[in-house]
């Protein structure tokens, strides 16, 4: 009696075909697993971004508050300062601090003016947890456009820069409890404040003919500038973007 015979499948005659098979199949599944890899880093490429985009939304909104919010209570007060270059800066007008030509020696008579700005600067800062979100405040001195040859030789740049002093050593002086303003730091635990001058080179009118022009560029501004990524976040994200199709 004849013992029946297995039929033998095609595949097992042509051994070609199941490495053919074997090797399609582990090129599909590397294709998953990079289509994921792909999907998963195109994930956090815009989960980055968009923190990056929206640490700087909040910082700026933080200044905006600020600055909104000081002019406000300041106002409540019949104290006019005004917010200027696109809600950057704090202006604080020269009938305010009453330095007139050549002067920069804060007067009696406008201390408690200065001291009641200070007061509301300080109390919008540290509402929340605001400086984090802020890199430095410049207490900016700026003087009108006619020539002065004082201080040393010095001029406009070192009477602007006195002017700012004369303020912020006021402030210093004033404020030893919790309103102290050399006791704010950013994030980063530097100071927050900085004191500057800019002599006539920022003026804030088109012409200064009129002694109305003159004292408008006789000011104090505070500058406020938000803390941004710093370079090595800038190079993630751009590292990012590189990756991205």
């Amino acid at each position: 009696m004849l013992a029946s015979r297995r039929r033998r499948s095609p595949d097992e005659d042509n051994p070609y075909w199941i490495s053919f098979s074997d090797v399609m199949s582990a090129l599909l599944i590397i294709f998953i697993l990079a289509s994921l890899v792909l999907i998963l880093e195109l994930t956090e490429t815009r989960s980055s971004i968009s923190e990056a985009i929206l640490d700087l939304e909040r910082a700026d909104q933080v200044r905006r508050t600020v600055l909104e919010e000081a002019r406000a209570e300041l106002e409540e007060r019949g104290i006019r300062v005004e917010i200027g270059e696109n809600h950057s800066v704090l202006r604080i007008p020269n009938e305010l601090l009453g330095f007139e030509t050549s002067q920069y020696v804060l007067e009696e008579r406008y201390m408690e003016t200065a001291r009641q700005i200070g007061e509301v600067v300080s109390e919008v800062l540290r509402r929340g947890r605001r400086t984090d979100y802020i890199d430095t405040i410049f207490l900016e001195g700026h003087t009108d456009s006619r020539p002065f040859a004082g201080l040393m030789g010095m001029g406009n740049w070192g009477l602007a820069t006195f002017r700012a002093i004369s303020l912020w050593d006021f402030w210093r002086k004033e404020f030893v409890d919790e309103r102290d303003l050399t006791r704010l730091t950013n994030r980063d635990g530097e100071p927050l404040f900085s004191v500057s001058g800019y002599g006539p080179s920022r003026p804030i009118t088109a012409t200064q003919y009129t002694e109305e022009e003159y004292r408008a560029n006789r000011r104090i501004d505070l500058r406020i500038t938000i803390r941004r990524p710093e370079i090595r976040e800038y190079e993630h994200v751009r590292d990012l973007l590189g990756r991205s199709p």
